[in-house]
């Protein structure tokens, strides 16, 4: 039968600033023996530094590899990730942002692998091991094992070792349909809800695969990562406060998400006399 899709795996990769870790995301991506066709495409943030021109080295060592789309103006990380998934060809959908990279010669072919095997999966991802900027190793779990995560469950804060450097997700319009969703260009996690938004609008699972196959960096330009603790803390508010009005559940999961609210945020809301956000937050659980 003759697929619809020209390869296999599309690598989506966007980038910003990142000339000191681009050269070993675009060699991770390289390095992938499979047995299908695959395409790496690196979506080019209008950086300020050296970063578009160690892409367009690369490209132009590895002719036909790697596509380099270069944004003028900076679009913005989610903007970015949304123009390189549109753009992609393949079944799947891997990720990984400019500053990771991955361990394994075959993390793409073992997640393609799983989820021809498995219909129920949307999304399959790998543990990571973290690092610092000079190459510590921060975590890694010393007995990875088989790890599965249905909607319920990530509604509920359940995603442990979905990082989107090892995420591999299906291209299918349930999924990509995200784009359309104005609220998700107001997320700050948008990786986390992404996730929730192909397990929501699919009702299939995530599956984690009991290997360490990518590597996620911490470090002071990361988006996430470094930033201050309470600004983090009030982006994941943010965050929240996007899931329960833009995601559906029942009353008992409205329950458990209320209580949710109460022991993590409420608190930090009322603290910082974010009292009206408080309420309307309240208002939607109750």
């Amino acid at each position: 039968m003759h697929s619809p899709y020209p390869v296999m795996v599309s690598v989506c990769c966007i980038t910003y600033n990142h000339e000191n870790y681009i050269a070993q995301a675009l060699d991770s991506f390289l390095m992938q023996a499979t047995d299908f066709e695959v395409e790496i495409l690196v979506g080019e943030d209008c950086s300020t530094d050296n970063t578009k021109a160690i892409i367009a080295e690369h490209a132009h060592r590895y002719p036909g590899k790697i596509q380099l789309i270069a944004h003028q103006p900076n679009k913005g990380a989610v903007k970015n990730q949304m123009d390189i998934m549109t753009r992609a060809k393949g079944k799947y959908i891997a990720m990984c942002d400019g500053d990771d990279f991955w361990l394994d010669p075959f993390k793409l072919q073992k997640q393609v692998d799983f989820l021809e095997s498995h219909e129920d999966g949307v999304i399959c991802c790998t543990y990571s091991r973290v690092i610092d900027e000079n190459d510590q190793v921060v975590y890694e779990h010393p007995e990875p094992r088989s790890l599965e995560f249905d909607y319920p469950a990530m509604l509920m804060g359940l995603r442990e070792e979905t990082r989107i450097c090892s995420l591999m997700v299906r291209n299918i319009q349930e999924v990509m349909d995200i784009k359309k969703q104005q609220w998700y260009y107001h997320t700050h996690g948008s990786d986390t809800l992404f996730k929730l938004y192909a397990a929501f609008q699919t009702n299939h699972k995530v599956y984690v695969l009991p290997e360490v196959m990518s590597c996620y960096r911490l470090h002071a330009g990361g988006v996430w990562s470094m930033i201050d603790s309470r600004l983090r803390k009030s982006r994941m508010i943010s965050d929240f406060n996007l899931m329960i009005q833009n995601f559906s559940y029942s009353a008992a999961m409205k329950r458990k998400l209320f209580k949710m609210y109460l022991q993590r945020y409420l608190l930090f809301d009322l603290r910082y006399l974010n009292i009206q956000q408080a309420l309307n937050t309240i208002r939607t659980l109750l």
